[in-house]
């Protein structure tokens, strides 16, 4: 075997063409809804942590459980990357009627690319968090919000943090 890439070959690298059943996709006796996603802070240096909070709540007349995922897609990169990474997801009982604040790290491994040694790299991120993947053709009884943050100063290997 000489090519080694993942592109064609996982859900991660499959390009435009979606899975029929993409990860997190399920059903729920209840809704909820998605609201005041923040990034912290904005503008963050290269080997320093995101922490991300969003407001969950349970709009429908049962009580019910939602599977907060929270999505990393890099917006320019200097090798070949997934069109968004998994990088937290929580499993989080809310009663009806009720909401609940969640809050994440995003840590700096998580925006490692691999170019023949771990390495982070500068620039523009979007984060999605919701009840499904971003761009999900088969929906599920939820919704998914995103926001942008940068990574400021010079690429470095990870190990260099």
């Amino acid at each position: 075997m000489e090519n080694y890439t993942m592109e064609g070959r996982t859900y991660r690298y499959y390009g435009q063409e979606a899975p029929l059943y993409p990860f997190g996709y399920g059903l729920s006796y209840t809704t909820f809804q998605y609201r005041d996603l923040v990034l912290s802070p904005p503008v963050l240096p290269i080997c320093a942590n995101l922490s991300v909070s969003v407001v969950l709540g349970n709009t429908g007349p049962r009580d019910g459980e939602e599977v907060v995922q929270l999505y990393l897609r890099w917006e320019q990169s200097s090798v070949p990357v997934p069109r968004w990474q998994l990088v937290a997801f929580r499993r989080v009982a809310v009663p009806a009627g009720q909401e609940t604040k969640l809050s994440f790290q995003v840590v700096a491994e998580q925006r490692a690319v691999w170019a023949q040694d771990w390495r982070l790299e500068p620039g523009t991120f979007t984060l999605f968090a919701g009840g499904q993947q971003p761009g999900q053709q088969t929906r599920a009884p939820s919704e998914v919000l995103s926001a942008r943050f940068t990574v400021a100063g010079a690429a470095r290997p990870l190990r260099g943090c």
